[in-house]
């Protein structure tokens, strides 16, 4: 349970940090003023305490997009990262909650 809680949370979060690359939501595409685009996702294997994890990673059409949360070559999630997420969840924080206060 934890494991999945942890992926819905960083792709959440990772899907956010495209929506302020790029300056415009995933449906907002009306709203859209940059030549930026999204282009799919890519799968990304997470090493955790908890076992090794499938995460959803955005991508952009250029390939510019840097993401912060898990770096480009990053393939395990921190003790302290993992206690962060645990913590926030067992006071009572939404998946959202948390995903907005990592971001």
């Amino acid at each position: 349970i934890m494991r999945d809680m942890m992926s819905i949370i960083l792709e959440g979060a990772l899907d956010q940090e495209m929506d302020e690359e790029l300056g415009y939501s995933k449906y907002d595409y009306r709203n859209k003023e940059t030549d930026k685009s999204r282009n799919g996702h890519s799968q990304k294997t997470m090493h955790t305490s908890y076992g090794d994890m499938e995460i959803d990673i955005p991508r952009d059409r250029k390939g510019e997009f840097e993401q912060q949360i898990v770096k480009k070559y990053q393939n395990t999630v921190t003790q302290d990262m993992e206690e962060k997420i645990i913590s926030m969840y067992a006071k009572g924080m939404t998946t959202n909650d948390i995903e907005s206060h990592m971001r």
